[in-house]
């Protein structure tokens, strides 16, 4: 999950390559919602060895009120650093 420095907009998504995703997000590359909404800092990530599982994961975060999620990162990360520092 991505989020802005206000940590006011979560982003959900997927990936093959998280070292790559990121510098993309993070430089900009990516045109579409991390951009618009200035998403570059990881606050929470989960790991599979299977991209079906990843996927269905993704569609069950994403359905989850925002309470919900900021518990899961809370878990995870609480003081919602960056936990990737390029």
């Amino acid at each position: 999950m991505l989020t802005n420095s206000g940590n006011r907009v979560l982003y959900i998504g997927v990936t093959n390559n998280l070292d790559r995703r990121i510098f993309e997000h993070q430089s900009k590359l990516v045109d579409g919602f991390t951009k618009q909404y200035n998403c570059n800092k990881l606050v929470y990530y989960e790991e599979t060895s299977s991209v079906v599982a990843a996927i269905a994961r993704e569609k069950q975060l994403k359905g989850w009120d925002r309470r919900k999620k900021d518990r899961l990162i809370g878990q995870m990360n609480p003081t919602w650093k960056n936990l990737f520092e390029a």
